[in-house]
């Protein structure tokens, strides 16, 4: 360490996230803050565009100067030191702040909120038996979509937006027009017991959207040809209820089950790639890395408008944005899994390559009942019922932070679509709105009269919509 003019100096190095060197090592003052490392980065980079970069050494990011992460880590100064920069959003969402809207229309319960993959649409499912649409701009209730006969368990979005799937404690699966609020083809059934998740194809994979995976309490996965309604694989080999499949964009199906394992499917011939095992209890909530890109396929948040438009783009078009930014929300390596249990752990796994896991994630005191990547794939955001929101690194599974506030069990989080931001809904009838920067509560939101079953951040960023036992629909903003 050198002195100059009673500044301290240190030796750094940049890297990037993949651990590319960028330049050679140079002479920093410890008090240097992010927003002058940002200038030295972008000469460095000799890049026009400002794209905002965070800094982090040794996985702790540099939010007031160098010279507070160097003491709270006892860093030597006399070795070069490794600066990461991690790429940011270069749009920013904006934390909601109020309730705009209270809406009634459901006479139960509401289980499920949905916005669709643009944000342009949004959809409950309810104990009440009914799907609804709802209109963002009016906050009014716009279609009620009756027939199902039992209460509506799971919501699923087709990646293009133009198509939602329903599944019913009945075991019936409807697809519904969000423009007309019409039935589309014929119901769905074949499973014995009632539907516990959804999961559509990924657009770049096929941009008409026609198949369709389901879980069912039955044990079994079923694939699904929507327009012409009928059953195309049926997977079996979970012992117990499926609580959870996710289509994933490399060509494989991942279901969890209460059998307490994770299989890897093929699904256009059914074959059973790996089980993957480590879980002692139920798994009930799974997540990939490239969630975010699959759901919002070839709509990307940075471009968002305040009013949505509506302008139909050709097939191969589509395919080609969603094939994109698929890609780039996977990174060089390969889709990562995570998985949360009964068991009171999550597990970070690479499942298309390997059967073993990456991490056990410990240290939440209860079950956990969801668990959700960041857009961008840096972090894991887990709710459990130790009344905690966790977050963990996403590429290591280290834990971070917990970000406790709520007073009861958490059921459910969302991210905003630029990663910073956080939101939980609670069994004690409020939604937290969390800083993921400074890993502290952003804003309470009270207003539910009862626990919050469900809630749901639209990918444009502008709104949050949350439902629950009270019955209602209410929208957040700005």
């Amino acid at each position: 360490m050198s002195e100059t003019s009673g500044t301290s100096r240190v030796l750094a190095q940049l890297k990037s996230e993949s651990g590319e060197v960028l330049g050679a090592p140079f002479d920093l003052p410890l008090d240097i803050t992010p927003e002058k490392l940002q200038l030295v980065c972008h000469a460095l980079l000799e890049k026009e565009e400002t794209t905002p970069y965070a800094f982090f050494v040794n996985d702790r990011e540099i939010v007031s100067d160098l010279q507070d992460i160097v003491e709270k880590e006892k860093l030597g100064t006399e070795q070069v030191l490794d600066i990461i920069y991690q790429p940011q959003a270069v749009f920013k969402v904006r934390a909601v702040t109020r309730c705009t809207s209270t809406i009634e229309g459901h006479s139960e319960a509401v289980i499920s909120v949905a916005f669709s993959p643009s944000g342009r649409y949004l959809a409950s499912g309810s104990g009440d038996t009914t799907v609804r649409f709802w209109d963002i701009y009016t906050e009014t209730p716009k279609h009620t979509c009756k027939g199902h006969s039992h209460w509506i368990l799971a919501l699923a979005w087709a990646p293009d937006g133009r198509k939602l799937a329903s599944g019913c404690k009945n075991a019936q699966i409807c697809i519904w027009d969000p423009a007309t609020g019409k039935q589309v083809g014929k119901m769905l059934t074949g499973h014995k017991q009632w539907i516990t998740f959804l999961s559509w194809e990924p657009l770049h994979s096929n941009p008409e959207c026609r198949r369709l995976a389901s879980a069912s309490k039955d044990g079994t996965v079923r694939i699904w040809d929507v327009v012409l309604g009928r059953t195309l694989l049926s997977l079996n080999g979970h012992l117990q209820s499926v609580t959870c499949v996710k289509w994933g964009g490399e060509g494989l199906i991942y279901t969890a089950s209460q059998d307490r394992t994770i299989k890897v499917w093929r699904p256009d011939d059914g074959v059973l790639c790996r089980t993957l095992q480590g879980h002692g209890h139920w798994v009930n909530t799974m997540a990939l890395s490239t969630d975010y890109a699959i759901r919002t396929g070839a709509y990307d948040p940075a471009k968002a408008s305040i009013v949505h438009k509506d302008t139909p783009e050709p097939a191969e078009e589509v395919k080609k944005k969603a094939l994109e930014r698929y890609n780039s929300a996977k990174g060089t390596g390969q889709e990562r899994l995570v998985s949360g249990s009964d068991d009171f752990t999550l597990f970070l796994w690479q499942p298309s390559v390997d059967k073993k896991s990456l991490a056990r994630m410990t240290g939440h005191m209860a079950l956990i009942n969801e668990v959700c990547f960041s857009p961008d794939a840096r972090l894991i955001a887990s709710a459990s019922f130790d009344k905690s929101v966790k977050l963990w690194d996403g590429k290591t599974g280290k834990y971070l932070t917990s970000l406790r506030g709520h007073v009861n069990a958490v059921y459910q989080v969302a991210w905003s679509a630029d990663s910073r931001l956080l939101v939980s809904g609670s069994s004690d009838s409020t939604l937290k709105v969390w800083d993921v920067r400074t890993r502290k509560l952003a804003v309470d939101l009270p207003g539910h009269a009862d626990e919050v079953f469900a809630v749901d951040w639209s990918p444009d960023g502008q709104r949050v919509a949350s439902g629950g036992r009270d019955r209602v629909l209410k929208i957040w903003r700005t």
